[in-house]
């Protein structure tokens, strides 16, 4: 961790990372159906190619989470040995809960089941049945549960376990600097792995950006006839980069602070309300099925491709998934680390794993329960609406249920407050990446980060949309992949040799 009092110098990170994402931009902006085409070939190539990699990789994680929860390397604190939290149990909890709820599950809470539910995963499965309401829930819950936050996990852990353990940075080079040791090709290298780093987490944030503003301009199209068009969306992009530029300037405590706590009593207003003007037993009844199912299914789900039948709802769906978190990774697993010195590494995996999924799981088993339940029983057609418009998912919904105005209008301003939140909390972390690990990162590079941030989303949105979106999510994640699995192996090394100096 860098504390030096001296200015945070540039280096060719920042240079180089951001010159990248600079020609990205200015290549969409001119060319944007070029870059479309383009990226719709390296799209198919990735996903076709890489697919299984994706699939194994999270699984192994999540294996590799369980195992150290629940074996001797538990008991190890991240941070001194005499450390204890720095934050009460349901505080940190909180913490995880503004990190990792974002505005993803808040475009994808009603979309994704209703999808499901007139496209099912399985092609025996009958659209708009029972059967097939159950098989949305059900691969909704596996989507959002354990396997995305074991990315996430698996970084703020490793980056943890250096930073407090080991009095490192919070770099992700500094975690494989046991495998590069002293070589010859040590910086360059070190300077490499934090350039993927920084650019998965940029188109990371970039894809989270751009569903929040399509969302957005569907509530807007919604509630106040605003045109769903280019145009409007790349002037929302506007607004918000102003917006989470001008909280970047208020620094952590200030801003970021400030609008967590607007993020999370909106959002459990809405939960709350839903719940109780929804089909309230309905809801409960599909959440234990739901769980159920999950639970059943984790590892025929985790391990499933289409090989045999070329079918594409895999990679559309549970690729695209993963390759988002792992790209969305460095940046929540960041922020958790930072907030998790002195627990040990079992309280670490359990809460992590545990607690947030179980929140994601129950905000799917309201929303989209509620929407499944009025398509099943009260007659309604919001699948049909999602498969025509999937950004009015959540509004369509409100539209059946009392105080469709309200409920719609406090619905943007928490997408908006999240976007705000996400990009803020984003731009400090890629600053403090492309700065040396500083943990004061100088203005003018939050705010070179956060125009490009800004830009790269518009770029995205104009070329190719929602497809567009996924495709810079799956590129940017399969280098960063590797790096992944190599930090799994740093980690494992260090805590066996921890504890075999410890038995000495």
């Amino acid at each position: 961790m860098n504390t030096s009092p001296e200015k945070p110098r540039l280096n060719r990170v920042f240079y180089i990372s951001a010159s990248l994402i600079a020609l990205l931009v200015l290549f969409g902006a001119i060319r944007p159906t070029l870059f479309a085409t383009i990226a719709g070939n390296i799209f198919n190539f990735t996903t076709r190619s890489f697919g299984w990699f994706y699939l194994l990789a999270v699984f192994l994680f999540v294996v590799f989470l369980v195992f150290l929860a629940f074996s001797k390397y538990g008991k190890i604190r991240l941070g001194t040995d005499q450390d204890r939290p720095q934050y009460p149990f349901f505080t940190w909890i909180g913490m995880l809960f503004s990190a990792g709820f974002g505005v993803g599950l808040v475009f994808w809470g009603v979309a994704e089941p209703m999808s499901h539910f007139i496209t099912p995963p399985y092609a025996d499965t009958t659209e708009l049945t029972v059967e097939g309401a159950r098989l949305a829930m059900a691969y909704s819950f596996f989507h959002w549960g354990v396997s995305q936050w074991s990315v996430f996990a698996i970084v703020g852990l490793i980056i943890a376990y250096f930073q407090f353990r080991r009095n490192a940075d919070g770099l992700i080079s500094t975690s494989l600097s046991p495998l590069i040791k002293d070589r010859p090709y040590k910086q360059p290298l070190n300077q490499t792995i934090d350039i993927l780093a920084v650019i998965a987490t940029v188109m990371g944030v970039a894809t989270s950006l751009g569903l929040g503003v399509l969302q957005i301009n569907g509530g807007l199209n919604s509630v106040f006839g605003l045109p769903n068009t280019a145009l409007v969306q790349v002037l929302i992009i506007v607004v918000l980069t102003v917006l989470f530029l001008t909280s970047t300037t208020t620094g952590l405590d200030r801003g970021i602070k400030w609008l967590s706590n607007i993020n999370l009593g909106t959002a459990l207003v809405l939960m709350v309300f839903v719940f109780f003007a929804g089909p309230t037993i309905f809801i409960l009844e599909t959440f234990t099925l739901g769980l159920g199912d999950y639970l059943q299914n984790f590892i025929r789900y985790s391990l499933r491709l289409q090989p045999y039948q070329q079918g594409t709802w895999v990679r559309d769906w549970t690729i695209f998934y993963w390759a988002w978190a792992i790209a969305w990774s460095p940046f929540v697993g960041a922020f958790v680390a930072r907030v998790s010195r002195g627990r040990t590494i079992r309280e670490f995996i359990v809460g992590v794993l545990v607690v947030p999924p179980f929140i994601a799981l129950m905000w799917i088993a309201v929303f989209g329960g509620t929407a499944l339940h009025l398509d099943l029983f009260e007659g309604t057609s919001i699948a049909q609406a999602v498969d025509a418009d999937v950004t009015s998912a959540l509004f369509v919904t409100f539209a059946e249920l009392p105080f469709s105005f309200i409920l719609s209008t406090l619905s943007i301003l928490l997408i908006l407050t999240f976007l705000i939140t996400s990009a803020d909390s984003a731009t400090y972390i890629i600053s403090s990446m492309t700065t040396n690990g500083s943990l004061n990162p100088p203005l003018t590079v939050r705010i070179v980060w956060g125009i490009l941030l800004g830009g790269i989303a518009a770029v995205l949105l104009i070329a190719s949309g929602l497809e567009g979106l996924q495709t810079a999510s799956l590129i940017s994640a399969l280098p960063f992949t590797v790096i992944l699995l190599l930090m799994v192996y740093t980690l494992f090394s260090l805590l066996r040799k921890e504890n075999v100096r410890k038995i000495k």
